[in-house]
């Protein structure tokens, strides 16, 4: 390696490391500002170590305010059951596409295809007057069944099952199962890495989800703890308390951590996939 090889190694390097410390950096003055006081916080200075660390602010969020609690258990309501739901449907979709003969199919591909090429922020308005004339507004059904299934998704399942082997299902039907039985219990079954890697990402995207929960949901009762937390920056007469939006905040980043640390590799096979597509 000649010495100009070896400088622009080291430059890249240079650039990464400048680059991942700016990145980190609002993630770091963030669990710093949780475990500071608010007096601390408004006096200025983005020191990463608190003066006098508290956990004051985490004690108003659980023990005085009213709400709090019952952002999180709605949050992980809606993201569990919405994950469950787009797991079934978008796998018994995918499915369908890659294994049934019947008229039509190319048409509903080519659909669910262009569907993907549709920005969310345009449907905004035409959802929330189906959902309205529903009545569903202010309920969890208006965030969970308006994304009961995923067109990115169903096209992952199904190129899973295409490449799925036809013979598994074929000794399946000698033994008695039907099309149904057999993608309940043999296909779905062994599509556990792609039904993983799905899950993951739908379940994130519930649980970051801002927009929609803040569209349908009136009632602070039963808002998610995302719009919890951006409800919180203007109640005390439209003063801030930063400590207590910081400890908010990295209390909802800490499902996300953890099911980043555990489920890694289903990230990068999720990344894989959607090069691969």
């Amino acid at each position: 390696m000649n010495k100009k090889s070896k400088k622009l190694k080291w430059l890249l390097y240079a650039i990464l490391i400048i680059y991942g410390l700016v990145t980190l950096f609002p993630f770091s003055w963030t669990v710093s500002a949780s475990f500071k006081s608010y007096k601390e916080i408004t006096g200025g200075g983005l020191n990463l170590i608190p003066k006098q660390p508290t956990v004051h602010a985490f004690k108003k969020l659980f023990m005085i305010d009213p709400n709090f609690l019952r952002w999180i258990f709605n949050s992980f309501y809606i993201c569990t059951l919405g994950t469950f739901i787009n797991v079934f449907l978008n796998s018994m979709a995918g499915y369908s596409l890659a294994r049934l003969d019947f008229k039509g199919k190319n048409v509903i591909y080519y659909g669910v295809l262009i569907s993907i090429m549709v920005p969310g922020q345009v449907l905004l308005i035409p959802n929330y007057l189906i959902v309205k004339s529903l009545g569903l507004l202010n309920s969890y059904n208006a965030i969970i069944l308006p994304a009961a299934v995923n067109a990115t998704y169903i096209i992952m399942m199904r190129q899973f099952y295409i490449n799925f082997p036809k013979d598994i299902e074929e000794a399946a039907n000698i033994d008695g199962l039907g099309r149904l039985g057999t993608f309940l219990r043999v296909s779905m079954p062994l599509a556990k890495p792609a039904i993983a890697t799905q899950a993951v990402f739908i379940y994130l995207g519930f649980w970051n989800e801002f927009l929609k929960p803040k569209l349908y949901l009136s009632d602070p009762s039963k808002y998610t703890l995302t719009v919890g937390i951006q409800s919180m920056m203007s109640r005390y007469s439209g003063i801030t308390q930063w400590d207590e939006v910081m400890a908010a905040s990295l209390i909802s980043l800490l499902p996300i951590l953890i099911i980043y640390i555990f489920l890694n590799k289903y990230f990068m096979q999720g990344i894989r996939m959607d090069g691969e597509k």
